[in-house]
């Protein structure tokens, strides 16, 4: 058997193109704009409870609802977002450089403020 080798989310330059999916936020969820968001998915584990990779994303704001056991830790490479929380109410801003990590159960909106581009890791889980 073939050691699984080592996946990178950013490959070079020189690394064969591959074409991001392509999605918009649900309409009965979108709270202004309708942002384009593109997605690397890079890695998924085979036993399809972790992925990993690029996301990309212009401006607009969007309800979310993160069901109980779906985790995900980002890292902003490029622009600022907005994590409003529905629950405890104000916002926290990420801008490139810095992570966070959005928990299983969280309720509120995303608010991409300046164009982003972060590198994502979810991992799903039964709750």
């Amino acid at each position: 058997m073939t050691a699984p080798a080592i996946v990178r989310l950013d490959p070079p330059a020189s690394a064969p193109a591959t074409e991001p999916v392509l999605d918009r936020p649900r309409r009965d969820r979108l709270e202004s704009g309708d942002p384009l968001r593109q997605t690397w998915t890079r890695y998924e584990a085979p036993q399809g409870d972790l992925s990993a990779g690029t996301w990309a994303c212009e401006v607009g704001r969007w309800r979310i609802v993160f069901p109980e056991g779906k985790d995900e830790v980002f890292f902003l490479l490029e622009g600022v977002v907005r994590l409003h929380d529905g629950e405890r109410g104000g916002y926290t801003e990420f801008r490139a450089g810095q992570g966070g990590v959005i928990p299983g159960g969280f309720v509120g909106a995303f608010e991409v403020v300046e164009p982003v581009r972060k590198h994502f890791v979810v991992l799903e889980r039964p709750a």
